[in-house]
């Protein structure tokens, strides 16, 4: 029984770090592809925040101590709490209206 938790516990990591991987690319295409500072802030805090957010929960689901998830679990909190506001600071000193 021990083995099939594992086991489903590895297919959603896997899983969860195959969406993130994939938005971290879809981030690095738009910072590439977008011409103007808007887009190109949309596009570095979107989707890259989500995939961060995505490999978060990967490694919460593989690791197994409670100290690791927290930590993981303290990653992801600060990752969604300044990349926006970083973009938002950003986007305010630039000028654009």
């Amino acid at each position: 029984m021990n083995d099939v938790i594992n086991a489903i516990k590895d297919i959603f990591s896997i899983v969860f770090f195959g969406i993130g991987a994939l938005l971290a690319v879809v981030a690095s295409i738009g910072l590439h592809r977008l011409g103007d500072s808007r887009s190109r802030m949309h596009a570095a805090t979107k989707p890259a925040t989500l995939g961060v957010l995505c490999c978060g929960v990967a490694g919460a689901l593989h690791l197994g101590t409670t100290s690791d998830i927290i930590k993981v679990l303290v990653i992801i909190v600060l990752q969604l709490v300044t990349a926006p506001v970083g973009a938002h600071m950003l986007a305010r000193s630039t000028g654009d209206k």
